[in-house]
């Protein structure tokens, strides 16, 4: 009995030791990446660091599903933020154009970055597109459509595995139904697959966590107000059912990202209801979280649809809607 319970002490002792550390966030940079813009509305921001600077890319029109939504960017340097530029719409032809939506930028291969973004009157019957810059944004291809059946990254940032391959973490929402899925291609975006999700949620857009067993996690927000998570050992090709993380949600876009010493950070709305209160909450290991650093609490207004990564300088950079009429970007230490 002796022995068993040292055992479990040396065992407890050795999972504390390469448990990941709490990390302490402090703002460093707290600022719009706009203060005016040819655009009254705006949403559904995504990030990537640059050789240059901090990208960030959004939506923008007269309101979420009106034709002139359009897909900006902005570069933060050291001279603060580029005014927005516009890089994609949806003109079809002189006269008829569509809404484009949740633009997703990644880095698929050394040198080349791509945005993915979608195109179509709703998320019902949107279509996946994307275009790739050579030199870092400056300049972008013509648009590419994705295969019939993919949508690439429908709001959260692709990822790269293991074994090279670029997974994308995907959904739908059909008449009403709401389902989740990965998609896997090489680094050259030639060759898709897809993966389901499965579960008793209606579950779209996700974002995955790399744990140290070579597991992945994925969580999605759901119809049923709480996160959802599933997990995979096999580089995503299969994927136990979602289940519940015990997290209250209140059903809007989440983000999340292993940092570099394998602690985990979720950006999302910890409130049943509304879109006043944006939080980020950590976890060592995906399942037992925690809150560690609030970022809006309000009595109303909307803070949504968070984006986040960790700079290779290790600081931590995020991005969020603003009442609609800006995005918000938080520069934070650790």
């Amino acid at each position: 009995m002796h022995l068993f319970l040292y055992l479990v002490g040396l065992s407890s002792l050795f999972w504390a030791m390469i448990s990941p550390e709490k990390p302490s966030p402090k703002v460093i940079t707290s600022e719009f990446i706009y203060e005016s813009a040819p655009f009254p509305s705006c949403h559904a921001s995504t990030l990537i660091e640059t050789p240059e600077g901090i990208m960030a890319s959004w939506f923008g029109g007269t309101y979420e599903r009106h034709p002139d939504v359009s897909i900006y960017t902005a570069l933060r340097s050291s001279g603060g933020w580029s005014q927005p530029d516009m890089v994609a719409d949806g003109v079809e032809n002189e006269v008829f154009r569509n809404p484009t939506w949740n633009p997703v930028l990644f880095h698929t291969q050394p040198g080349e970055l791509v945005l993915f973004y979608k195109e179509g009157p709703n998320p019902r019957e949107w279509w996946g597109l994307y275009k790739s810059s050579q030199d870092e944004g400056k300049t972008w291809s013509k648009a590419v459509q994705i295969p019939p059946g993919f949508l690439g990254p429908v709001k959260n940032k692709s990822v790269q595995l293991s074994n090279g391959k670029l997974l994308h973490p995907s959904s739908y929402e059909i008449n009403g139904v709401w389902t989740s899925h990965v998609e896997i291609t090489d680094p050259e975006l030639e060759t898709w697959e897809k993966h389901e999700l499965t579960g008793p949620f209606g579950a779209i857009q996700p974002t995955i966590l790399f744990h140290a067993d070579g597991k992945l996690q994925i969580l999605c927000r759901t119809q049923q107000n709480v996160i959802a998570t599933a997990w995979s050992s096999d580089n995503g090709e299969t994927w136990t059912e979602l289940e519940s993380t015990g997290l209250v949600h209140n059903n809007s876009g989440i983000d999340a990202v292993t940092l570099e010493n394998g602690y985990h950070l979720l950006l999302c709305n910890p409130i049943p209801k509304g879109r006043q209160k944006l939080s980020l909450l950590g976890s060592a290991d995906g399942k037992n979280w925690e809150e560690v650093l609030v970022l809006e609490d309000e009595k109303e207004g909307e803070f949504s649809y968070p984006a986040i990564i960790q700079a290779k300088d290790g600081t931590v950079h995020l991005t969020y809607t603003w009442n609609r009429e800006k995005i918000k970007y938080v520069h934070l230490s650790l």
